[in-house]
This record gives structure tokens, C-alpha cells and sequence, in this order.
């Protein structure tokens, strides 16, 4: 099979020509590649990943939550049996560009892509998610975290196609969210952004807690310092004022046309303030019902 645009429909069949082409580029969807197209240049050779069919939908199974590679944001956004941690990752489905956007671009392709602010990587670094990677010797499972090495740099390897995010299910009871702050409501790249996943224990109090922050750094991080410091607090308090500068110290935001540096280090500790005040506000609620 040659040609400069190949949509294979097996998995095999696409990393057999992946490892005999390890320069193709891969489409999921098209969002990013297409629209930075815009001075003349060579022709890719591209790889349409969207024609596998495995490759596409959400399923639970031995207490992992997997997620296909070319998996929509509108499947995401409208997916109704997925637990309250989830929301983080539904509301952040949800501001990933317009709805054309939505039911466009998947998942892998916001990953591999590796933005800085791209809006899916926060609520998954506070999920715990792992990226699958399959090549034709196998396949191999990377933290998101360690997936992501960079500014728009991964660790997947030449030859191999990264097919599925796998989350540990969580308990009915923990609960996530996602905040964002663009100069508009859609079609916006992010100023900051935040995710966060709670867990209590049967004390409701917090057992763990999870936060990462997006658009601040080379990569979107987790905050390990006030994760700590969330622990043992009581969920109908208002976490919110629980956030210090001090924990925010491992963020490297920069200064670019749509923010400072100092303006986005603020707005991310709003951000997360903001949050966290919601999250624990919800649980009150939940609770007075």
C-alpha cells in the first residue's frame, strides 16, 4: 500500500506501514495538522489513523476505564456513563474549540500534538491516565506524564501508533472538574487552565488529591505540594483557601502575546482556588440534599 494518503483499516496493516515509513505523518481528525498549513511547503505522506474502528469508543473492563485513540471530544462531552472524576474531562471536551472541533478531533491527537495548553492533558494527569502504545513488536504502557517530554515532544518511538488511554476506575464517590481562562469562550488557546480529581474517605475527608495545571510550562504538570496539603481536609470546607504561592512553585509560565508570565501564574492560582471552592462547595450541596 502506497501512496501520500493511506486510511487503512487494521491496526496491523497501519503499523506495518508506519515502521516502513516512520517519517508518515499520523491524522487523527486533522484539527491541529491541517489549519498549520498555511505557507506552501512539501507534501506530507499521511497516515489516517480514523478508518480502524477498534481504535474508536470508551469501555470499562477489570476496573480500567480505556478510552480509543481517535476517540471524538463529542464522545467524550456526551459520554453518560462515565463516573463524577470524569467531569473534569467532559467540561474540558467541551471548550476544545467549536463543535465542528469537537466532532472532529480526538484524543490521541490532542496528546501526541503535546501543546502546552492543549485542553485534554490537565483532567487526565489528575485521572492518573496512561497512554497505550502499540508497535508490531507489542505494546507498551507509559504514565502521561512520562508520555509527555516536552514542548510538543513525546516519548512515543518510530513504528509506533499510540491506540488507547487507560484510567484506573474511580470510586462513585470522587469527584473532578476543569477550569479554563481564554480571552473568549470558544476557539481559544489557553491563558491557564486546571484540572482537579478528589477522593474521600469515609470520613469525608479527603484521602487524595490530584490537581494539574496546563498552559504555564513546557508540559501541563501536577501540583504534588498541595496535593499533599489537601489531604485529610474536610470536603464541605472551602478548599479553595487552602492554595499558597508556595505551591504553585513548580509552574514555569512564560510571557507570549496572550499573557505574562506574572498574569498567568495569578490566574492559575485563581484558576485553582476557583476549583477547588467549587468542588467542595458541590459536595455540600450534594450532602444538604
Amino acid at each position: 500500500m502506497t501512496g501520500p494518503y493511506i486510511r487503512p483499516a487494521d491496526l496491523s496493516v497501519a503499523l506495518e506501514i508506519l515502521t516502513a515509513e516512520p517519517d508518515r505523518r499520523i491524522v487523527a481528525g486533522g484539527t491541529d495538522h491541517y489549519p498549520a498549513r498555511v505557507q506552501p511547503m512539501p507534501e506530507d505522506r499521511i497516515l489516517d489513523v480514523t478508518g480502524i474502528a477498534g481504535l474508536r469508543g470508551i469501555s470499562v473492563k477489570d476496573g480500567v476505564v480505556r478510552i480509543g485513540a481517535t476517540t471524538t471530544w463529542s464522545d467524550i462531552r456526551n459520554a453518560a456513563d462515565l463516573p463524577p472524576a470524569f467531569d473534569g474531562l467532559k467540561a474540558a471536551a467541551a471548550e476544545v474549540g467549536g463543535r465542528q472541533i469537537q466532532n472532529r478531533g480526538t484524543l490521541a491527537g490532542n496528546l501526541c500534538n503535546a501543546s502546552p495548553a492543549a485542553d485534554g492533558i490537565p483532567p487526565l494527569l489528575s485521572l492518573d491516565a496512561q497512554v497505550v502504545l502499540n508497535g508490531l513488536s507489542g505494546a507498551r504502557r507509559l504514565p502521561l506524564s512520562d508520555f509527555l517530554t516536552g514542548y510538543r515532544k513525546t516519548a512515543r518511538a518510530a513504528g509506533e501508533l499510540l491506540t488507547a488511554v487507560e484510567v484506573p476506575l474511580p470510586q462513585s464517590a470522587d469527584r473532578g472538574g476543569f477550569l479554563k481562562l481564554g480571552a473568549r469562550h470558544y476557539l481559544v488557546i489557553s491563558i491557564a487552565m486546571v484540572a482537579a480529581v478528589l477522593k474521600p474517605d469515609a470520613s469525608d475527608r479527603i484521602a487524595q488529591a490530584a490537581v494539574s495545571v496546563g498552559a504555564c510550562g513546557p508540559v501541563a504538570c501536577r501540583l504534588p505540594e498541595l496535593e499533599a496539603a489537601l489531604v485529610g481536609a474536610d470536603l464541605a470546607d472551602d478548599l479553595g483557601e487552602r492554595v499558597t504561592d508556595a505551591h504553585l512553585s513548580v509552574l514555569s509560565p512564560i510571557d507570549d502575546p496572550r499573557a505574562s508570565a506574572a498574569y498567568r501564574r495569578d490566574a492559575a492560582k485563581t484558576l485553582v482556588r476557583r476549583l477547588l471552592t467549587d468542588l467542595s462547595a458541590g459536595y455540600g450541596a450534594k450532602e444538604a440534599a
